[in-house]
């Protein structure tokens, strides 16, 4: 999906959001740095694979918490790595930079497992991309939970 079909997608659904359009970012610095951190928490986006390939997860966690990736495949059962840009594309049709739960909606057979950080659980205003990354939404984790279980991918809540 495209931004403006995430944002045509979220008006359906009538998913109350804030938009926030800016320069295109990579990297939660450069978030910081045009100053989009400082409208609400913004949520920190990991694509990755399990050790043969098999499984993909999408690890979200608060930007200022780093993910362990030991840690992590411990709680999965299985060693972790990141996956490759290829990967990114087939499984959540995204470009690196603009890695997002809301990407779960390209995923047409709910393959990618999703790994929430307890810590984001309530957040009123969490900022994700739109699919793309000249763009960040803020919405209330409740309603970003529902479309991701309403599309049927697995959701696992832990603390990381």
């Amino acid at each position: 999906m495209t931004k403006d079909e995430i944002f045509a997608f979220l008006d359906r659904k009538g998913i109350h959001y804030k938009r926030v359009d800016h320069a295109p970012v990579h990297t939660i610095e450069e978030m910081e740095a045009a100053g989009i951190c400082g409208q609400g928490n913004v949520c920190k986006n990991l694509f990755l694979r399990n050790g043969n390939g098999k499984r993909h997860f999408l690890v979200c966690v608060h930007k200022n918490k780093t993910v362990d990736l030991k840690q992590l495949g411990s709680l999965l059962g299985s060693r972790m790595s990141f996956a490759s840009e290829e990967r990114l594309q087939k499984y959540l049709g995204l470009a690196p930079g603009a890695v997002t739960p809301l990407g779960i909606l390209n995923d047409q057979k709910a393959e990618v497992e999703v790994v929430i950080d307890e810590d984001l659980m309530g957040e009123a205003s969490l900022g994700v991309h739109p699919c793309e990354n000249t763009a960040t939404i803020f919405l209330d984790f409740a309603d970003l939970r529902r479309l991701i279980e309403e599309h049927g991918n697995p959701i696992t809540y832990c603390k990381l």
